[in-house]
């Protein structure tokens, strides 16, 4: 079992930056593959970007992929989201999750988590 917490968000202002992080607890991080998603009010939840373990298969969603970098430090069993140039339609709550290696099937695509943080919120506004 793997527990997620994440942190980092905030109210910022069009143009600004993030940076997200989801701590990680329970086991060791190695062998999981992080996810980052995003669900704003009245949508569907979104996949973001994911990263292994070796960071060669980070893969994002087109709209993010020049603005939003995904990392990990294994070490510390953390994994972040750096987010730039944010703008109002980036606002959301923002989730991190988790799946085994054994069990990866995709990146972008929620259902394939099954370990979940609580989200932290992103407002984008002046």
């Amino acid at each position: 079992q793997l527990h997620l917490v994440e942190s980092g968000g905030g109210l910022v202002q069009p143009g600004g930056s993030l940076r997200l992080s989801c701590s990680t607890s329970g086991s060791s991080l190695e062998n999981w593959v992080i996810g980052w998603f995003r669900q704003a009010p009245g949508k569907e939840r979104e996949g973001i970007s994911c990263i292994t373990l070796t960071e060669t298969l980070t893969d994002a969603k087109p709209s993010v992929k020049d603005r939003f970098f995904t990392s990990r430090d294994n070490a510390k069993n953390m994994a972040y989201l750096r987010m730039s140039r944010l703008t109002p339609e980036d606002t959301a709550l923002y989730y991190c999750a988790a799946v085994h290696l054994s069990k990866y099937r995709g990146c972008l695509n929620p259902q394939v988590y099954d370990h979940w943080g609580q989200g932290t919120q992103v407002t984008v506004s002046t």
